[in-house]
């Protein structure tokens, strides 16, 4: 939220009503512990002509929605704030994140390894000490996180929309948010009126199978930012083709992976991860990316250069009493409850040294396939059924995040029409005022184009 909103959005807060929706803990056991889901509501402003309700169904898993209403419809832009006109906007934190009930596991995960290239021995250090922290998180208390499953918080927002007296709810789901989308039209049809999913997720949950179809997105989209950085040598400096800026970029990777280098006023060392992260930015970032790669090339001192430190320098500090926006035990139970890999070492080890084969300029960004090996929960994948009603899932073409063929994976899978945003940004549809004003114009009156521009490549 930019300085400059801040006025509005106290006005908002004014409007946005806020409670709590008791639900059970185990849906199967409807008579046992209760939990509670915080919920808000920003109330259509054309009440004579209102609609009905729009569920914002927030990503991560782990994101927070409990202000949703206000920072991702109302503030967005001049077209999304019109959805509010004729329908309320509702918010929610899902289970485990926020101000509904949570818990926190105990131990923390691995962090970062060591700067420099991953050998094989550090790397069964980080993959020992991944299960070793998923199994303590998951024995901490399995018959919450247990229940922490996509299924389960579809089943708590069908109770939320009965609390509000709606018969039916509409969808705006953005990443995670589309699987939960899919989950909760899958599980209730007949009270699923019109779903828009922005930055559609698979129709599966393996982890080892993401991160190599992501991985795969993020260098075919490198190729066009080496174009795009090619054509502007004379600013860059990393090469007047394509192929030569791609060559350039996979020798720092090497190159600071061989030497990393420590910066007095930067909190992580650079070495091939960072400069691999950079060549995986999407395009509103190139221009910024582009100058850090430059800058890394003749890079000398004991400070950062200005623009690496500018995009690697900054770390948000929490602000006393604003909303949890992210809660990470959640985040890694839902992940874990329903990822149907779970590798071992040697298939975690394979599968990190064949990215880095395939993709020199990007593959050193990702990390090891093993997110949820030795998670001691048994998997409980979401129910995905194919459906008769309004369906459109929106499919950035060139982003990894959510990679484009899922969209199609999942149209196969469930139904539904595709709606193409020619970018590569991550849930970008909202943002954009022209892509804005075909979510609002479907959900008054469920038609909707093919498509929209999406974010613009810089000049």
């Amino acid at each position: 939220m930019r300085q400059e909103q801040l006025p509005v959005f106290r006005v908002l807060m004014k409007r946005l009503q806020c409670g709590t929706v008791s639900v059970p803990l185990n849906h199967r056991d409807p008579g046992g512990r209760k939990i509670d889901i915080a919920v808000t509501r920003l109330a259509a402003t054309d009440k004579a002509h209102r609609l009905g309700a729009v569920a914002v169904l927030p990503g991560g898993p782990g994101g927070s929605g409990y202000l949703d209403p206000i920072v991702r419809v109302a503030l967005r832009n001049k077209e999304m704030a019109k959805l509010n006109e004729r329908h309320d906007i509702i918010g929610f934190d899902p289970r485990g994140v926020g101000y509904s009930t949570k818990v926190a596991c105990p131990i923390s995960p691995p962090g970062p390894p060591e700067p420099g290239t991953l050998t094989k021995e550090a790397a069964r250090k980080i993959y020992d000490a991944q299960v070793a922290a998923n199994r303590d998180c998951g024995r901490s208390d399995p018959a919450f996180l247990g229940q922490l499953t996509t299924d389960n918080v579809a089943r708590d927002l069908n109770l939320v929309r009965a609390a509000l007296g709606e018969r039916t709810l509409n969808l705006l789901a953005l990443s995670w948010g589309t699987y939960l989308g899919m989950a909760y039209r899958s599980l209730f049809p007949q009270h699923t009126g019109r779903a828009f999913l922005d930055s559609v997720a698979p129709p599966w949950t393996r982890f080892d199978r993401h991160i190599k179809d992501s991985a795969n997105a993020a260098e075919r989209d490198f190729g066009r930012m080496a174009a795009w950085l090619a054509g502007r040598d004379e600013s860059y400096g990393l090469g007047a083709t394509a192929r030569h800026v791609r060559e350039e970029v996979a020798r720092l990777v090497r190159t600071y992976d061989k030497n990393p280098k420590t910066y007095t006023d930067l909190r992580r060392p650079i070495d091939g991860s960072a400069v691999a992260d950079l060549a995986r930015r999407n395009s509103t970032e190139w221009a910024r990316a582009g100058r850090a790669l430059a800058e890394l090339r003749t890079a000398t001192g004991t400070t950062a250069p200005p623009t690496v430190k500018e995009m690697f320098g900054a770390m948000s500090t929490p602000v006393p009493g604003a909303p949890e926006m992210q809660n990470m035990t959640m985040n890694l139970a839902v992940a874990c409850n329903e990822d149907g890999s779970r590798p071992g070492f040697d298939s975690a080890w394979r599968d990190y040294r064949q990215l880095v084969k395939r993709h020199p300029a990007t593959g050193r960004a990702w990390g090891l396939t093993s997110l949820c090996s030795g998670w001691p929960l048994p998997v409980r994948q979401a129910t995905l059924e194919r459906g008769s009603g309004s369906l459109v899932l929106a499919g950035h073409l060139y982003e990894f995040m959510s990679v484009y063929d899922w969209t199609l994976q999942t149209r196969r899978s469930i139904g539904g029409t595709v709606y193409t945003v020619a970018d590569d940004v991550h849930v970008s549809a909202t943002r954009v005022p022209e892509c804005a004003a075909d979510i609002t114009r479907y959900f008054e009156t469920g038609r909707i184009d093919r498509g929209c521009k999406g974010s613009q490549i810089p000049n």
